[in-house]
């Protein structure tokens, strides 16, 4: 049982699909699960592998993993199984603890570029948990060690192919902003930002727009890409851009975190 899990594990990663690992950690009692029982919750709230009590604590377990894997945050409940009306639904005896445990797919973030800017950023990115992905035919394995691949065959950037929370970063030196955004922007990826001089960037959107970019899709792309922090120099400018990755990634203000403390003092 413990080998299917693994191999499933292995399976659901390799296809980056998120799930919640449930492990009992405690029983009191009577309890048809056993300590380390464990088993997999995928992100409908089913039960796809293992045993963790049955009817007695299964929807209990399947609710709290879809509230982790919503949160991101693991959690540890406690199931009283003699509380048919509070616990968890039945009265079968005894108490659990249970620990949930999201298991989340690392953010893919696609580089198209090269150059000290996006070496700079592929470091951030990966210290960050971002996978890297780079995209470039001037780029080279020896400049990006961190990265997860390295594309250098790919002139107009076809294999650029961002997934629904995907993360997009263009810095092709003008070279192949075009091709990169029309891409990018016909996928579901959360961040689109381009790295380019406003001349630039207003030209490039403006043909876009007139070839049929509505808008609110041409709003999408950051640019200036990176939070206002007054960087000059290049590895300064890549961190800007993972400040402001961040921020989308987890939901944040951007704002001074001691001017938000003083606030609610």
């Amino acid at each position: 049982m413990i080998r299917d899990l693994l191999d499933l594990q292995l399976e659901l990663r390799e296809e980056r699909l998120p799930y919640a690992l449930a492990t009992v950690i405690e029983i009191l009692g009577s309890s048809s699960a056993k300590p380390t029982a464990k088993a997999l919750i995928d992100f409908s709230g089913k039960i796809i592998a293992g045993w963790v009590g049955g009817g007695c604590a299964q929807s209990m377990v399947s609710r709290v993993a879809l509230e982790c894997l919503k949160s991101g945050d693991p959690r540890v409940i406690d199931i009283d199984l003699n509380d048919e009306v509070f616990g968890a639904g039945m009265p079968c005896g005894g108490s659990m603890r249970v620990y949930v445990e999201p298991i989340l797919p690392k953010p893919v973030l696609w580089l198209m570029g090269h150059g000290r800017i996006v070496e700079s950023l592929c470091e951030f990115a990966y210290r960050l948990g971002f996978e890297v992905i780079i995209n470039d035919p001037q780029a080279t394995a020896d400049r990006f060690p961190t990265a997860h691949c390295v594309i250098s065959n790919d002139c107009r950037y076809q294999q650029l192919q961002p997934q629904s929370g995907d993360f997009v970063v263009i810095a092709t030196h003008h070279k192949g902003d075009y091709d990169s955004l029309v891409r990018a922007l016909q996928s579901e990826a959360l961040y689109i930002a381009l790295v380019s001089s406003r001349k630039r960037a207003k030209l490039v959107l403006e043909r876009l727009g007139q070839e049929g970019f509505s808008e609110s899709n041409l709003a999408k792309v950051r640019t200036p890409a990176g939070l206002d922090l007054g960087a000059k120099l290049p590895e300064e400018i890549s961190l800007s851009i993972a400040s402001e990755m961040v921020l989308v990634r987890r939901g944040g203000h951007g704002g001074a975190l001691s001017k938000r403390v003083a606030a609610t003092e």
